[in-house]
Formats: structure tokens, sequence, C-alpha cells
């Protein structure tokens, strides 16, 4: 999907189409003027805060602004976008759209997340082109979005096609053209390559796919060990065997929450105990929706200085209820030495389990938090 959650945010405002539009930041707000019924939007030069951009539109992105970076970062360049906030609850709602929309015509669909899948179109006798065609007019009928297809022999090129003529984008590729249209990209398109790779690449003096192609195996398998270093090469020739997995288990699911400013543990300890239960419980809920229990359960904590723990523990028996998530994620953090201001905390669920009946309740004592 092209821009996701931004195109969905300029559905309910299209009076910013073609506008520099951040997604992202707690403090972001659209209030509605008495006066004329107008609404009003935050700019980036005036948030304060800690955050960081979720998603940008493309004429956010022609000024440098793109998904992670540091929203003070990104107000020094762009002072003037707007800046919205996140609703995550409609990503979820025109994701499921969008999805729906193309299993009425390539059901065998791999998903990827809220806005990305891949599908096989290996059995289909009609024009490529006129098909994915019809796959785009789908979308658009159902969410009133666009979106960007890649066809290719494979996942690996489709994935890097589906890139190169955003948005509104459809990109054919034959396995002859491998050459001529992939080799001149950056190495980092390689979806798997990412920023420490790609830094190593570059000592080598690997800067495109081309380069990678030309490089020694032999060389690459020095560098990288034998399976990333075989991989590597692989790739840079178009080659991937990987199959579209219509059907996949989670390993697990997690929720978490980074404050606006730098937590105390004793000074802060009502917030943070009430935020902590509410990632237990609202974790139960999403195993629950998902019919998973797990066996167990993890922290993760960031602190001031940005240093990241995590404790889990395996628990003898299935839980899915959220006040005994949060008695193991306790027991969790008894084993973390709290000396500095936290962050970040997060809580995850893992060693997942089908959900066939109810799990028992644990009947250890309610463990005593550190806040």
């Amino acid at each position: 999907m092209d821009a996701f959650f931004a195109s969905v945010e300029l559905l309910s405002y299209p009076e910013l189409r073609g506008k520099a539009v951040v997604v992202g930041g707690r403090n972001a707000a659209v209030t509605t003027s008495e006066e004329n019924g107008q609404n009003q939007f935050t700019t980036l030069n005036r948030y304060t805060g800690r955050g960081v951009v979720t998603t940008s539109t493309y004429e956010a992105r022609a000024l440098g602004v793109f998904s992670g970076m540091g929203l003070m970062k990104s107000a020094a360049l762009a002072p003037e976008a707007i800046l919205l906030p996140a609703n995550f609850e409609a990503y979820r709602h025109y994701s499921r759209l969008f999805k729906s929309a193309v299993a009425t015509i390539a059901p065998q669909i791999e998903d990827r997340g809220i806005d990305e899948i891949y599908f096989d179109l290996s059995d289909f006798d009609e024009d490529t082109e006129a098909l994915a065609k019809r796959i785009k007019a789908a979308v658009f009928e159902a969410t009133g979005l666009s979106c960007s297809i890649g066809i290719s022999p494979n996942k690996l090129l489709s994935k890097i096609c589906s890139d190169l003529e955003k948005p509104d984008g459809l990109t054919i590729l034959q396995p002859h053209q491998i050459q001529q249209r992939i080799w001149p990209l950056a190495a980092k398109k390689i979806n798997g390559i990412g920023p420490k790779a790609n830094e190593k690449l570059a000592t080598l003096n690997i800067y495109t796919i081309a380069d990678l192609a030309a490089a020694p195996i032999e060389m690459l398998v020095s560098h990288f060990g034998r399976s990333t270093g075989s991989w590597l090469n692989q790739v840079s020739h178009g080659i991937d065997n990987r199959p579209v997995v219509t059907s996949s288990e989670p390993k697990s699911i997690s929720r978490e929450t980074t404050f606006e400013r730098d937590l105390h543990v004793k000074h802060h300890r009502s917030a943070l105990s009430e935020v902590f239960t509410n990632l237990c419980t609202r974790l139960s809920d999403d195993l629950r929706r998902k019919g998973y229990a797990s066996r167990t359960i993890g922290i993760k904590l960031k602190f001031a200085d940005f240093q990241v723990i995590t404790r889990d523990i395996t628990l003898p028996s299935d839980i899915i209820d959220g006040a005994d998530i949060r008695k193991a994620a306790g027991e969790c953090l008894k084993r973390v030495p709290l000396l500095q201001r936290i962050r970040l905390i997060g809580v995850r669920a893992s060693s997942l389990s089908p959900l066939s009946t109810e799990p028992v309740r644990l009947t250890h004592e309610q463990a005593m938090l550190p806040f």
C-alpha cells in the first residue's frame, strides 16, 4: 500500500492532499474551529515532546522526512509539515479491507503485515498486466486507496519491483531484465540487507546489486560467513526459492510503549504501574483475539541511556489472563536492576499454543512488582 497510514488519514482530511503530512507523536491533535467548522492542524515546528515519525506522505518524504525519524529532527527538515496523530484502529480496518479485496481475485496470499502482502499468480491464464490492474482497481474500490504491485518470478524481486514506481505503481519484471533493471539499484534495496550489512559492503567497494553480483562468492563468505555470504551471492542474481506461505503461526505477540519523558522508578511509580498493567491487559486481549495462549512471558526495558534489557520466564502451564501475565512479567522485573529512568517498557508473550480450551489460572501468590 502507498504511504499507507498517511493515505488512510487523508481519507478523513482530504484538504491535506498534496501537502507534506507526517503521522506520529503523542501530543499531535486535530481541532475544529467553532467559527467556521474547519479543521485546524498542528505543524511540526510547533510540536514539543519525544516521538518518532510513524509514516509520511510522499511530499514530506521529498523533504527528507521518513518513518522512524525523530520528530524534532523532522521539524528541522520540514517545519511547516502537518502533524497528525496515529489512528491504528483505522489502519487495521483498511488493512482488512484491502486484503479481502485482493483475496476475491488472488486467494493465495501471504500476509506480511498491516500494509503488505505477497500473492501467487502462477495458476492464472489471464494476461498479467490486465490481472494486476484488476487487483489494483479492486483495492481502490474497497478502500479509496492506491497500491503498488511488483510482479516477478519470485518474492525477492517482486518486493524490489513494488517500490520502483510508487505511488500507484505497476512493475512487471521478466528474468532477462534483471541485469538491466535490478543490478543498477543500491545493494540496500534487497530486503534483508540492513544498515550494518550495507556499511560493511561499502567497505568492500560494493554499492550496487551489480557490484554484489560481481563479487567472488569466496570473498562474501570470508566476510559474512558461509550462510549469509552464499545468500548475498544468490539474491544478487535474483535467485529466491521461498514459496508464498498462505498460513503461518506467530512466534510471539508483544505490546510496548515509549514515554514522552523518561520516568523515575520511585517518583513515577504509580504511572509506571498503571502503564505496565495496561500493557499486560492489552496483550491478554491480543492473545484472545488471535486465539493463542502463552507459556513464556518476557519484558523489555529501554533506559535513559538507550540501553535495552530483556528478561523472560517460562511457566509450567499456558496462560492468557491479564493478571497472570502481569504476575509473570513482574517476576521478570525483579531480575532487572532499576537504577535509571525508564524510556520504554514492553511485555511479550511467546511459546504460543492455539487456544482450544481456557488455560488454567496460575495459583502462585501475587508478585510484588518494583513499581
